[in-house]
């Protein structure tokens, strides 16, 4: 168990934001509405919301509940719960989740860097500095790396700062920007002609488009976008202070979480039509999405060039979105390693985050070397098997392994009568044998 001194999030608020910033992420503002209209539009939208709460939170609330017994990283939390014969088996987890977030870390700066690259642009494209601009918008090894570092560099110095001064201080900032960028783009997106269809395919779903393939997807973007089975909610929640009410803790974050998802389809999805209104290609002959993987790369890009000078600005602050998004979760993907170092090696934070951070940028550059064989390989390892698998081992833990009494011990710290009420009647059993199964279903199916 951690010291007492441990570092803290200062208060309940600053908590939820920070978990949250590690949730929103490209998988809401990117994914989810790409997702949505690859499925059906609104139909993705329900069963995603069915997978959030009967699948995600209640493996949030495991994690975080870890998490925050174990006072500790993700190597001690794991430990913590096991029987003494058996806690290598925590101290391996441990290793394969640090090893997961690392990965996604790797691939994710990636795609940031993009975006601070087409954020850029437009604006040296406004005064002038046309070769420059385009050159960030280019795909090429030099201009990959450049931007690559600049989002870890970023990452690194939120992280080196620690957990209030860092983490805490950037979440509560950036979330409520983040936010009111959305409001203002959507504001202007609704104005547009074509915005109304992507609002109709968003919001009505079509249920004759329910197939295996979409609850996989739905399920996949569930817990890419809350950030499970990679021991980043692990590690907030040990960070929690013991009067947090971890259930109502997780389901704001969750809630929160749910909600930029919707927003961002809200706005992306009228995007894409006011860009088909624009005459560019959004659907091909067969009624896939043409571009999904470069919706935001090659789509957007091309109906903000049709809008003129106002095409510019509009251009900036939706890219601003998007790395707001990006460097809210890399920050907690970096906190997972960088956590283990500082308690388990004794290491400094400041040298911890850097030595962390430069490795995993030297990852990231093998990728960008060998970017046809590795990055669309990384990205399934990690995302479609990693966390899944992890996530499943996390509920079977917490199901059958860890002792149910010290279970209940833990969340009676943030809500004394949670034995008494609904959430405790259900919560054990549901983790124990309805998570698993479901998982197992959609992942086989």
């Amino acid at each position: 168990m951690a010291s007492a001194s441990r570092a803290q999030f200062s208060s309940r608020f600053g908590f939820i934001l920070a978990a949250a910033g590690s949730a929103v992420g490209l998988g809401n503002i990117w994914g989810f509405p790409t997702q949505a209209a690859n499925n059906g539009g609104g139909v993705f939208i329900v069963v995603y919301t069915l997978m959030v709460i009967g699948l995600a939170y209640p493996l949030l609330v495991a994690e975080l509940t870890i998490g925050r017994y174990g006072q500790a990283n993700p190597v001690q939390s794991l430990r913590s719960i096991l029987p003494s014969g058996s806690r290598w088996l925590g101290t391996l987890l441990a290793l394969v989740g640090l090893t997961a977030a690392s990965c996604i870390l790797s691939f994710y700066a990636i795609l940031a860097g993009w975006l601070v690259g087409y954020f850029l642009s437009p604006i040296l494209e406004a005064i002038g500095l046309t070769g420059v601009s385009q050159w960030l918008e280019t795909f090429s090894i030099g201009r990959n790396l450049f931007l690559m570092l600049l989002f870890m560099w970023a990452t690194i110095h939120v992280v080196k700062s620690g957990v209030a001064e860092g983490i805490e201080r950037w979440s509560t900032r950036l979330m409520p920007i983040l936010v009111l960028l959305f409001v203002v783009l959507i504001g202007y997106i609704f104005t547009q002609d074509g915005a109304v269809d992507g609002l109709k395919l968003f919001l009505i779903p079509d249920f004759s488009q329910i197939h295996p393939a979409l609850i996989h997807s739905a399920m996949g973007q569930a817990f890419f976008s809350l950030s499970l089975g990679v021991c980043t909610m692990m590690v907030y929640g040990s960070y929690l202070k013991k009067d947090a009410n971890l259930p109502r803790t997780a389901a704001e974050v969750a809630l929160i979480d749910t909600a930029i998802a919707f927003i961002a389809g809200l706005l992306i999805l009228p995007a894409m039509f006011v860009a088909q209104n624009h005459g560019v290609t959004i659907y091909n002959d067969d009624g896939q999405l043409a571009s999904s993987g470069t919706l935001v790369f090659d789509v957007l890009p091309a109906m903000f060039d049709t809008m003129g000078a106002p095409g510019y600005l509009v251009a900036s602050i939706f890219f601003a979105l998007m790395v707001i998004a990006a460097l809210t979760s890399s920050i907690s993907l970096l906190e997972v390693p960088v956590a283990a170092a500082v308690e388990e090696l004794s290491q400094p934070r400041n040298y911890a985050a850097w030595t962390i951070g430069g490795m995993i940028s030297a990852l990231s550059a093998a990728i960008i070397f060998y970017f046809d064989p590795l990055f669309d390989w990384v990205i399934v390892a990690s995302t479609e098997y990693a966390q899944p698998i992890l996530g499943l081992i996390f509920a079977l833990l917490v199901g059958w392994i860890w002792h149910r009494d010290q279970v209940l011990e833990e969340l009676q710290k943030g809500n004394p009568a949670i034995a008494a009420g609904w959430f405790w009647k259900i919560w054990p059993v549901y983790v124990r044998v309805v998570c698993p199964l479901l998982m197992l279903y959609v992942f086989f199916a």
